[in-house]
């Protein structure tokens, strides 16, 4: 693991406005990774612990991570639009990143609504000449959540790797199960976790390294 720099904070140019973002770098920088934070009308924001927590993770595997600022979020300008227009925002990031550190290993992390953004923004990158090469989605909004909404959650390429709490009580367990069956994409499941992973932290960090080598 090469040593981490400071968080560095930056305002990017997005569609329609400023992106907010975090960037968790290590000294030698073998990757670009975004990571997306959870629902912005319920409080989201690339603070959340879960977001913070791929962040490290990423990062600790050599990429540089960014953790942008959903649309009304922070600096972050524009509106709320369902994951359209955040996953445009999205792309953006990732093209300013390319612009920095060149066209390496691409890395997505989402988490909840988070999620549901990476899984377009995969569907968008996979068809390209640099398909994400690892992808983790840790609470994947699918199907019908609480507070009346609903998800149609984009397939994913094999090889992502989906971490879900036993107890979930935002999105059912069975949601992710049934939106996975279909695709034969393995779910591993944490015992006792609730969505936000309380007390649960360093089990999502360690199920990535588990499974992940660094670049």
């Amino acid at each position: 693991m090469t040593r981490p720099l400071p968080t560095e904070k930056a305002l990017l140019k997005g569609p329609d406005g400023t992106i907010e973002a975090l960037i968790d770098a290590p000294s030698e920088v073998r990757g670009i990774a975004l990571v997306a934070h959870p629902h912005p009308l319920f409080g989201g924001a690339n603070t959340n612990k879960v977001a913070h927590t791929l962040a490290r993770a990423f990062r600790d595997l050599g990429f540089a991570t960014l953790r942008p600022n959903f649309r009304g979020v922070g600096a972050s300008e524009g509106a709320h639009d369902h994951g359209g227009a955040e996953t445009e925002d999205m792309l953006a990031v990732l093209a300013w990143a390319q612009s920095r550190w060149g066209s390496l290993p691409i890395g997505l992390g989402g988490f909840s609504f988070g999620a549901f953004v990476q899984t377009r923004v995969a569907a968008r990158l996979s068809p390209g000449v640099t398909p994400p090469d690892r992808i983790v989605l840790v609470g994947t909004a699918a199907g019908e959540v609480t507070g009346a909404r609903s998800y149609s959650t984009e397939n994913v390429p094999k090889g992502t790797l989906l971490i879900h709490g036993e107890l979930d009580e935002t999105v059912a367990l069975a949601n992710v199960l049934d939106w996975a069956r279909p695709q034969e994409l393995p779910v591993v499941v944490v015992p006792g976790a609730d969505h936000f992973f309380h007390g649960k932290l360093h089990v999502i960090r360690e199920i990535i390294s588990r499974n992940w080598q660094a670049l």
